[in-house]
């Protein structure tokens, strides 16, 4: 699990470690991952990682490989936000987004697909969201609704390889979950009641309604 160490992450791991699973937990924040490794006690298994860094990433397929020889689930959650007027984008900003959001993202598959694909069994799970099926209006965030569409297509084409080979490839798209993440958005209410008035039941999401 990518991005294990706050929000849908953290949650992830902990519904996964409560059926039994080791579960790796991956993210830059290695205290984070350390606390949740002591609370829960064996078959948490931490590895810092920064996801736009290939070479962590390479590290982070092989760490996991190791642990029992095989990886049976792979949840790519990791994931960069942040509103910015697309007029005045860096490019330093966008491509700091793609290359956690997306980059990360096909690199992990694809090191852990390869796995999978040998052993003829699998399952990846992508973490897009809804602004990756429409946009984000009147929240300004281009770079994140571009990467978001992206994994929506790259999980279509990746599932299409793969699942006649033993590997399953789906994505979650979830609205506005009340995780860290959307903590800004939910210090003005004005912005977050805009929001809102997009969802038929009118409030934010929950974790535990995106781990079912």
């Amino acid at each position: 699990v990518t991005g294990a160490s706050s929000g849908l992450g953290n949650r992830f791991a902990r519904v996964l470690h409560a059926a039994g699973a080791t579960v790796v937990v991956a993210a830059r924040r290695s205290e984070r991952l350390e606390a949740l490794a002591a609370e829960l006690g064996d078959r948490i298994v931490p590895i810092t990682c920064d996801m736009s860094v290939d070479a962590d990433v390479e590290a982070l397929a092989a760490a996991a490989l190791a642990v029992t020889g095989r990886v049976d689930v792979l949840v790519n959650n990791a994931g960069l936000g942040g509103p910015v007027p697309a007029e005045l984008e860096t490019m330093e900003q966008w491509r700091a987004m793609t290359a956690v959001n997306l980059d990360g993202l096909f690199l992990l598959s694809q090191r852990i697909g390869r796995a999978m694909l040998e052993q003829r069994s699998g399952s990846i799970v992508n973490i897009a969201s809804v602004l990756g099926l429409v946009a984000a209006a009147p929240i300004k965030q281009a770079a994140y609704c571009a990467t978001k569409g992206a994994v929506v297509n790259l999980t279509r084409q990746l599932g299409c390889e793969w699942s006649r080979k033993g590997v399953r490839v789906n994505a979650i798209a979830p609205g506005v979950i009340a995780t860290p993440m959307t903590a800004p958005m939910q210090a003005f209410p004005e912005l977050l009641d805009a929001e809102l008035a997009k969802v038929p039941m009118g409030r934010m999401g929950t974790p535990d309604e995106v781990v079912g």
